[in-house]
Parts: structure tokens; C-alpha cells; sequence
């Protein structure tokens, strides 16, 4: 005789992104005060802060600031001095920082009423995301972002990772943050490839949900790239909204086969490892824009002129279109293999992102090898005739 016992419930995810300036300044009480409003009375809870080697170099006085700023609190504790991880995807490819993380949970007792505070670029977040989620099976973390791209993408999502036996993102976890604190003067230490590379999350973003957003972006590209603070921080914002309503009301776990903010990512993904990482996250993305976009063209769904004019933006921009280790009939192979290592990471049905028109994607489940090669030399001979930006410097 078949018994059943039948178990469902349902749990509620919220989390906020703030936005301020000067965050551990000491009349700055918003990060004080969410603390406090999570805290439980007469218990102090930890805090473990992971920092951004990088980032660290550039603000020699914050593991001070973060101390002033704690120095009166009732209910926090620090649970030692940073721990200072390098950045970038160095992080996410070396075991050791991974097991630094952990061994400091063990070591300075950081259990599932303490937190773990995350600050860097993208690379760093995923990681200490990562490691707060295998810990004590979940260590409630937050996010501090650093950079472009990860104020307006990767560092305002759920997505969590490692990498792992050569594949981006390969080992990881689906678990938001409790907060997304984002500090516009953090931004003013990014380099120039830094400060442009994150726009190229905005243009994807704009491309396939928000035409208006993308016409925006075309008409303030000149203040963008001379690093107007005002501009920057408007796009910011505007693409952190797309992207959390894509997540609120889309599928934030990845439980089907579309995703739709990969788009231009099955090749960006790729690049970068084949480039052993020289090229940004964010300059990869504006090369696998630039290949999709004209896909898009190849099989008739916008115009030259309307493909050309993403191309020129990005080129205007300053980001990268094409890479010259793409000349070579091997490296187009490996890069069109990205397309079997995007399914498998995903599974089931090979989905991928193109536009159907500007602001309206759409997902397509095939791609013409020979098409996607067209794209490539249509690609390189545009960098040849206008002279833009051909290699990531």
C-alpha cells in the first residue's frame, strides 16, 4: 500500500538596495540603523567584514572608519580586523580565498545570527556570497559593491560563485543578500576600464527591456565617459531597477531555461577565458552585445543602421567590440563552444537572449554557426575601418 506525506510551504525573500554617499562616515547612520532594526535586544551580534585588496589599497583609512563607525554600537560587534581577499576573478579562481573565508567563520565564531559584509567589485561579492551560503548551511551576508558594474548588476542580484575546473561560475548558490548598500564615492578610485566597463550591464539591460533607457544612454554617453558623477549615478540606479524587476517578477532562481539578463553572456563568458581573464567582465559583455546585436540583424529582426548604431555607442563609449585573439579559426571555436558551456550550466533547452527588436528581446534556441562567424568578421572589419577601440588596454 503507497503512502504519501505532502509538504509545501513557501519562503518570502526581501531586500533592500540603498543608495548614499560616504557610508561609514560617522553622520551617516543608515547602516547603523539597519543593523539595529535587525538586531535582537541585549545580544551582540558579529560582524565580519571582507574587503577587496584592491579597493583596500585605494581607502587605506577604511578598516579605521569601519571601526570608528562600530566604536559605540550596543549591538554589533566586530569580529576582527577586515579580512582583505585580492579581487578581481583571481578570487573567485583560487581555492585559498575561498578557504580563508571559511577558516575565518570558524575561527572568529560567525554563526547564523552574525553577518558577513562583503565590499569590492563583483568577483569579491560573489565569492563572500558564496561563502556565507555553504557556512553553517547559511550566514546571512551583505553586499557592499564597489564598481560600476556590480552597484548596477551582479552585486544587486541573488546569485552567488566560484569558479571551478576551468568554468566561470561553476560552483554556486541562489541566496540573497539581507541589504545592497550602495556608496556612490566609492566609485571615485575606479580606473578608467572600470568606470566604463560596468556601462555595458546598463546597455544590456536597456536593449532588451527599456528602449527609452537605451536613448538615454546614447544621449549622455559624452558626460558618462567624462565621468559626470551625476550621470553615472542615474544609470546606475536605472539599471539596478531593471534589474530587480526582472528578478521580482521574472524567474530569480533560474528554474526554467530563458535568462534573459545573460544576454550577449554565452560568448562574453567564454572570451574571458580565453583571454585568461585579461578582459573586464563588463568589456567581454560589450563584444558579446556587439556579436548579438548584429545577430540580430543577420537574420532580419532590426536594420544595419539600428545594429551599427548599438556598435558605435559601445565604440563611442570607449568599450571594446572585438578582440584580436578572435582573428584565428581555432579561437572562433573555442569561443562558439561557450554556446554547449552556457546550456549545460543552465540545462535543458539551449536558450538564448536576442533582440527583436531595440527594448524587446526575445529567446531563440538555435544559433547558425556560420551567422555567428559572419558577426565576428563584420566585427572586425568595423574596428578596421573606424578605428575604435580594437583590444582591451
Amino acid at each position: 500500500m503507497e503512502r504519501v506525506l505532502e509538504q509545501k510551504f513557501t519562503i518570502e525573500y526581501q531586500y533592500n538596495v540603498f543608495f548614499t554617499k560616504g557610508l561609514f562616515s560617522l553622520g551617516n547612520n543608515l547602516f547603523k540603523n539597519f543593523l539595529t532594526d535587525q538586531s535582537n535586544p541585549g545580544f551582540k551580534q558579529k560582524i565580519l567584514f571582507v574587503i577587496d585588496e584592491g579597493f583596500m589599497d585605494a581607502h587605506s583609512n577604511l578598516a579605521e572608519q569601519i571601526r570608528n563607525y562600530f566604536m559605540e554600537s550596543e549591538d554589533f560587534i566586530l569580529a576582527s580586523e577586515p579580512l582583505v581577499i585580492p579581487g578581481g576573478e583571481i578570487c573567485k579562481n583560487d581555492p585559498t580565498c575561498l578557504d580563508n573565508i571559511i577558516q575565518a567563520v570558524d575561527q572568529y565564531g560567525i554563526d547564523r545570527h552574525s553577518y558577513i559584509v562583503g565590499i569590492g567589485g563583483g568577483a569579491i561579492l560573489d565569492l563572500v556570497g558564496f561563502a556565507a551560503t555553504i557556512s553553517h548551511r547559511g550566514i546571512k551576508h551583505i553586499r557592499i559593491p564597489t564598481t560600476v558594474l556590480s552597484q548596477n548588476d551582479s552585486g544587486v542580484g541573488v546569485k552567488n560563485s566560484v569558479n571551478f575546473k576551468g568554468k566561470k561560475n561553476f560552483l554556486g548558490t541562489f541566496a540573497p543578500p539581507k541589504a545592497v548598500f550602495n556608496d556612490f564615492e566609492f566609485l571615485e578610485t575606479l580606473d578608467e576600464r572600470s568606470w566604463i566597463a560596468g556601462v555595458s550591464e546598463a546597455i544590456k539591460v536597456a536593449l532588451i527591456k527599456d528602449l527609452s533607457f537605451y536613448e538615454w544612454i546614447e544621449n549622455n554617453a559624452e558626460k558618462i565617459k567624462e565621468r559626470n558623477s551625476s550621470e553615472m549615478e542615474d544609470l546606475i540606479f536605472r539599471c539596478a531597477d531593471k534589474h530587480l524587476e526582472h528578478i521580482r517578477n521574472g524567474d530569480p532562481f533560474e528554474l526554467g531555461s530563458s535568462r534573459p539578463l545573460d544576454f550577449g553572456h554565452w560568448s562574453a563568458h567564454k572570451l574571458e577565458q580565453m583571454t585568461d581573464f585579461e578582459v573586464l567582465h563588463g568589456e567581454a559583455v560589450s563584444i558579446g552585445i556587439s556579436i548579438d546585436v548584429l545577430y540580430s540583424y543577420l537574420i532580419g529582426n532590426i536594420t544595419r543602421e539600428e545594429a551599427y548604431r548599438v556598435v558605435e555607442l559601445m565604440n563611442k563609449l570607449g568599450l571594446p567590440i572585438y578582440h584580436p585573439i578572435l582573428d584565428t579559426e581555432e579561437a572562433r571555436f573555442i569561443l562558439l563552444s561557450g554556446l554547449l558551456d552556457f546550456q549545460e550550466h543552465l540545462g535543458g533547452k539551449l536558450t538564448i537572449v536576442l533582440l527583436e527588436k531595440l527594448g524587446v528581446g526575445k529567446d531563440y534556441h538555435h544559433l547558425d554557426y556560420p551567422l555567428v562567424l559572419k558577426t565576428l568578421d563584420l566585427l572586425k572589419n568595423f574596428c578596421q575601418d573606424q578605428n575604435p577601440v580594437y583590444e582591451a588596454s
